[in-house]
């Protein structure tokens, strides 16, 4: 099955795209996700002239933008538009005043940005997120649900659908005709050492290797292959334990998922 096999650059977000292009295309990437956040070589106060000058530089190394992890204000689908970005990746966060009004909010919200995206021709991908976010596959479908399917995607994530206690066989078929991007990391539970909780959670998330955690990517890409999916495949390059190098797991995940998509 032939993906865009793409990588989110957050664990180098601040290199300019001289350096950036050159990495991501080294590690076997033909696609990125960037983010354009205040702590990042794009920022937002500069999108609309710098994140065309970063694509143009990374495809001049063989590395196509897939989207910008960023925010639904109107100057991001500007920049989108002007650097051919297609995709603005947001996730739908869960206020202190419950599920119910958050969820409400936050259809409000992409409501809101529907004549942006219209407008610009740059579609909103909103991705599940374990923790203070819609957390599902299913509470984001059904966040989308009438809303144009042209202009509002869904990301479906393998570490928050696994989180989520779902399966690949049951959400990804349900999210067919929505799916903009798949993103794959992996993750565990893992237990809190006694005291080290201010909440009193017994158990965290801990994110490891593709082969390590609670999602199975090969029965994600079978079930991709089998509903026709062609499009990116992003690894997020999102890892808790820090003494191995981000590069040398993403090179190993990469080629794990390369075998498990043939």
């Amino acid at each position: 099955m032939t993906f865009l096999w793409s990588v989110f650059t957050k664990p180098w977000s601040e290199l300019p795209g001289d350096r950036l292009g050159p990495l991501v295309a080294g590690l076997g990437f033909a696609g990125a996700e960037v983010p354009v956040r205040d702590t990042s070589y794009v920022t937002p106060a500069v999108a609309e002239r710098e994140l065309p000058k970063l694509t143009h530089r990374l495809r001049d190394d063989g590395v196509e933008v897939i989207s910008i992890a960023g925010y639904l204000d109107e100057s991001f689908f500007a920049a989108c538009a002007a650097a051919g970005v297609p995709m603005i990746r947001v996730m739908a966060a869960l206020g202190p005043d419950g599920y119910a009004a958050s969820a409400h909010r936050a259809r409000a919200w992409l409501e809101a940005a529907a004549p942006l995206a219209e407008r610009y021709s740059v579609q909103v991908g909103v991705q599940p997120h374990h923790g203070s976010y819609v957390s599902s596959t299913l509470g984001v479908l059904a966040l989308l649900d009438g809303l144009p399917s042209a202009h509002f995607r869904l990301v479906w994530d393998a570490a928050h659908d696994a989180l989520a206690g779902d399966d690949p066989r049951v959400t990804l078929p349900l999210a067919a005709d929505r799916l903009g991007i798949v993103n794959l990391k992996n993750a565990v539970y893992a237990p809190v050492e006694a005291g080290g909780s201010s909440t009193g959670d017994r158990w965290h998330t801990w994110f490891v290797p593709g082969e390590e955690g609670l999602a199975n990517w090969a029965t994600a890409l079978e079930v991709l292959a089998g509903l026709g999916y062609h499009g990116p495949v992003c690894l997020s390059g999102q890892y808790s334990d820090p003494s191995v190098p981000v590069e040398e797991l993403l090179v190993t995940d990469l080629a794990a998922a390369r075998r498990a998509a043939r």
